[in-house]
């Protein structure tokens, strides 16, 4: 049986669907008990969406469920509601079991069951790993009756015999789409195998796919259809372009992008950790606001970055979509498809981070020039057409600062006390050369030192489809990595003025550029863009500072610890300086993390295949 959702406006009078139900505007017209019609109340809500006024009456009936729902339509209520119908209070053992992929998710939706769950209901237990196994035991043994966790730590549980699911009333798979993908089949076919054969089972996903639905055949029993209607305000707030950029060029191009933007701040979608902090890491280096999250950081470092970002404190969030679930923050005006998104699907959650609180976004992706026929299939999903644009040129990037440094002029003329700047530019050139004083002082303001430090300038990152410089994108790709450096050999070169400084970190300690450019600015009173290049080796790193640092900095930035080591900055003395006369890796960078070594988690691909993280 399959219910497909169309708005109940969309049903022409007299041909009601007796599967829809239209004559249920309201929650109270669910059959929904009383106490928690009475919390729904307390909450605010009053007409259910889509997807609640489908499954909820399907679940109170005691059918399993598979529902295709998006992100923010609301899918939590539709299976918590009815879960919480169904539950004992009296009985203190564990008769519902939501499992999620990730840990953030899990605490999301743990919060928003509490918050529906009436007095007398034990509270509901999150489970996932990161975090101590004792408070997650003592709560299965005081009687815990909801339990939401990530597959990794129930199966934990289960081994431990602390979790027992052989009198399991209710089974949710929330996203259970991105839990595959993950790599959790095996998690979720043992979980589902251990748990009471006569329990009710509800699957959300965002997409149906065939292993999805191998799963329901499996382990479900005649489930209803459900599916939702895509949202309109996905896509109806949002501009919607796209550019061809050849993959060694990303990172320039994406430097551009932001720095011609008028967004309050930008979120950038990648698919690995490895790419989320060498892009936030490239982006720091360019002076621009930037961290990264991934599914690898801690939930309470996640929090605090998102936090950063709601308040302003940090400008671009680099980020994966398993880190990105339940992120909402307003200010974002700009979503950046850094790398494509392997679905149609996560494309439509990633550009809805923007157009929030009816507000106008942009989301603008990358293809690479082979990669025609996946634009093609987000247009398709998404039923509306991208338009293409091309990446800001050097010269344009630095109209754009200019402009808007001299929108500051007229209220500076205003505040006065100028003559001393007259006089001194009158006496340095004449009254016949101020204006071109005036045009070197503002490129200085904007960054612009001239031709010879704009080494890209003649550089157009944006190519077409199927161009040849697009024939061996992928094969860039893998060599280069996004940081798009040589692989020629070599230590790094230094160039331009500045002074090369050491400092005691590197490889070893498993340090980021992102991590000496934070210490560096935050220690030394500097800010991203005097620092130039930095080449990390395994026991040192080499930074290039464009400006002069003062004794007192110097000493601060020494005794700052990043990676649990002092800094203990020096000039650089060359070579012989240097232990061994080490040099870096080829590419200056590490092309993987501490936790992508082969291994019996690890793949060829360098993919692990289950997010042990989440353990």
């Amino acid at each position: 049986m399959t219910i497909d959702t169309a708005p109940v406006s969309a049903r022409p009078a007299g041909d009601a669907d007796p599967a829809f139900p239209a004559a249920a505007p309201t929650f109270a017209g669910l059959d929904l008990p009383a106490e928690l019609l009475a919390t729904i109340d307390t909450l605010g809500f009053t007409t259910p969406t889509e997807i609640q006024a489908a499954t909820i009456p399907a679940l109170l009936d005691g059918r399993d469920v598979t529902g295709v729902a998006q992100t923010g339509t609301g899918k939590t209520a539709a299976f918590a509601l009815p879960m919480l119908a169904r539950l004992d209070p009296a009985a203190r053992r564990v008769q519902a079991l939501v499992l999620v992929p990730t840990r953030e998710l899990a605490i999301q939706v743990a919060d928003a069951i509490e918050s529906m769950a009436p007095r007398g209901y034990a509270p509901v237990l999150t489970i996932y790993g990161g975090a101590p196994y004792g408070p997650q035991l003592r709560g299965l043994s005081a009687g815990a009756q909801v339990v939401v966790g990530t597959p990794g730590r129930v199966i934990d549980m289960l081994d431990k015999r602390a979790l027992d699911l052989s009198e399991l009333g209710y089974l949710v798979l929330d996203e259970a789409d991105e839990m595959l993908r993950m790599g959790f089949a095996e998690d979720v076919d043992r979980i589902l195998a251990s748990a009471a054969p006569t329990r009710q089972t509800a699957l959300f996903s965002a997409t149906m796919p065939r292993a999805i639905r191998a799963v329901a055949r499996e382990h479900m029993n005649d489930p209803v259809e459900v599916a939702t209607s895509r949202p309109s305000s996905t896509t109806t707030t949002i501009t919607q372009t796209y550019a061809v950029v050849p993959f060694r060029h990303k990172i320039g191009a994406l430097a551009r992008l932001l720095a011609t933007s008028d967004a309050e701040a930008a979120v950038v979608f990648v698919r690995t950790r490895q790419t989320a902090e060498e892009v936030a890491g490239a982006l720091l280096e360019r002076g621009v606001s930037a961290a990264a999250i991934s599914g690898d950081v801690a939930q309470k470092d996640r929090e605090r970055i998102i936090e950063r970002l709601r308040t302003g404190l940090v400008q671009v969030l680099v980020a994966t979509d398993v880190a990105a679930r339940g992120m909402d923050v307003d200010r974002i005006g700009l979503v950046v498809n850094f790398d494509i998104p392997r679905e149609a699907e996560a494309y439509v959650h990633r550009i809805g981070r923007t157009g929030r609180a009816g507000r106008e976004g942009r989301a603008l992706t990358f293809f690479t020039p082979r990669e025609r026929g996946r634009l093609r299939m987000i247009e398709r999903h998404t039923g509306a057409t991208m338009t293409e644009t091309t990446i800001p040129t050097p010269a344009q990037v630095s109209e754009h600062r200019a402009r808007r440094a001299l929108a500051t002029v007229p209220e500076r003329v205003t505040a006065g006390r100028l003559d001393l700047y007259r006089e001194l530019l009158t006496a340095q050139f004449g009254e016949d050369d101020l204006l071109d004083a005036a045009a070197a002082l503002l490129a200085r303001s904007v960054g612009d030192d001239g031709p010879q430090r704009a080494r890209d300038e003649e550089e157009n990152p944006t190519h077409r489809f199927d161009s040849d410089t697009g024939r061996f994108a992928d094969r860039d790709q893998r060599r280069n990595g996004p940081r798009g450096g040589s692989r020629s050999g070599g230590p790094a070169q230094f160039s331009g003025p500045g002074t090369v400084y050491r400092v005691a970190v590197g490889h070893t300690h498993g340090v980021r550029p992102q991590d000496i450019v934070g210490a560096i600015t935050g220690e030394g009173g500097l800010r991203g863009s005097d620092l130039g290049k930095i080449s990390i080796f395994s026991r040192f790193s080499l930074v290039q500072i464009t400006t002069e640092v003062g004794a007192e900095s110097l000493r601060r930035i020494g005794a700052a610890r990043v990676a649990g080591q002092q800094l203990r900055i020096r000039p650089d003395e060359g070579p012989r300086g240097r232990a061994g006369g080490e040099r870096p890796r080829r590419d200056g960078y590490r092309r993987r993390g501490p936790d992508s070594r082969r291994g019996p988690g690890a793949r060829r691909d360098g993919f692990r295949r289950k997010d042990h993280a989440s353990r």
